[in-house]
């Protein structure tokens, strides 16, 4: 070997030598399950209510609880480890402005969306990942009965799930409704709508426009619950259907998050009966984050993993979601991100 060479070879072995900060990186990415299962605890211990306007020791949080004195203090003491709790000399625990944002009575909460993101089914599908990747697939993914269903809402925890998805959609998309126009919208649709959030918010923007909420007839409660305590009884309806084979007409289909728990060719279906559908002049509203290019994928790479992992479907980039347009006889017509930059929506017409 020669010498510059072999310089060159010592220089790149320096170059990718770990630093101290990486050896903490690589540990604090391995144990992170710790800190999102002592949160998961902390909500479910009403520790966010109980610190909400007074301080307590573990013993006292143990008594309001039922639970057991010093595993109650060992979970609290973790707590302060993370940012969640502080503690004084005399063992009482105050709650920080972190804990707040996970009680359930204040406006985009995440207390839903922590349940939701460490539902043990949730982390149960991570133990195998490594089979996941593999095979292409969820190892239990085909198994009738297991307890990881085809849909995400028929898994162990599923009462979590609508909680979760509403104070996710109220925290990170209160804005989404300012960037999608509907001053000639008359009819609006939420395709596989789940709450109806995102729709309600449209019609509470322009009082003149009527909408519908199309999802699994087993998973409608939620959107007639919020459609009725935002008194929109009166215009909007909840209907049961299956959004794969056929949708109403309409001016505009809010598809929120309902793309990405498909592959493609059930994407393009949906996307195809949105333009059969739709009025002249009508067009879709595409709500989802967008992995980035392969240099800099962004979070949503992660979330990509998480689908899978845990159920069908997966993110994608706007190269993809352009390619379910053209496949459905669509073309995009605007991108806009939302405040928070990972989420965007992605308006399409017919071609």
């Amino acid at each position: 070997m020669s010498t510059k060479a072999a310089a060159v070879t010592e220089k790149q072995q320096q170059d990718f030598a770990p630093s101290e900060e990486n050896f903490e990186w690589v540990h604090a990415i391995a144990s992170g399950h710790w800190a999102s299962q002592a949160m998961r605890a902390a909500v479910q211990l009403s520790l966010p209510e109980h610190l909400a306007e007074s301080r307590l020791t573990a013993a006292e949080v143990a008594e309001r609880e039922g639970s057991d004195p010093d595993a109650t203090f060992r979970l609290m003491r973790a707590c302060v480890a993370l940012r969640l709790l502080i503690a004084d000399n005399l063992g009482r625990f105050y709650g920080t402005p972190m804990l707040a944002a996970l009680r359930g009575d204040i406006p985009g909460s995440l207390r839903g969306y922590v349940l939701d993101v460490t539902m043990p089914s949730q982390c149960l599908a991570f133990t195998t990942l490594t089979e996941t990747v593999l095979q292409g697939r969820c190892p239990t993914e085909a198994a009738p009965g297991s307890a990881f269903s085809a849909h995400p809402r028929g898994r162990p925890g599923e009462r979590e799930f609508p909680e979760g998805s509403g104070s996710f959609t109220n925290t990170l998309f209160g804005d989404i409704a300012m960037l999608v126009e509907t001053a000639r919208v008359d009819v609006a649709v939420g395709v596989g709508g789940a709450s109806g959030s995102l729709l309600y918010l449209l019609m509470e923007k322009d009082p003149t426009m009527r909408g519908i909420v199309l999802e699994r007839p087993d998973l409608l409660a939620p959107a007639v619950a919020e459609r009725d305590s935002r008194g929109l009884g009166n215009r909007v309806d909840v209907v049961g259907g299956n959004f794969v084979e056929v949708l109403p007409p309409a001016d505009l289909y809010l598809l929120t998050f309902a793309l990405r728990g498909w592959d493609d060719e059930t994407c393009v279906r949906i996307l195809r009966r949105c333009s059969e559908a739709m009025y002249p002049g009508g067009r879709v509203a595409v709500v989802e984050l967008i992995v980035g290019e392969i240099t800099d994928p962004g979070p949503a790479a992660l979330l990509d993993l998480n689908r899978l992992a845990t159920a069908p479907g997966r993110e994608r980039s706007l190269a993809e979601y352009d390619a379910l347009f053209r496949a459905a006889g669509l073309r995009r017509t605007s991108l806009v991100s939302a405040s928070q930059p990972l989420y965007s929506v992605i308006e399409a017409t017919a071609s």
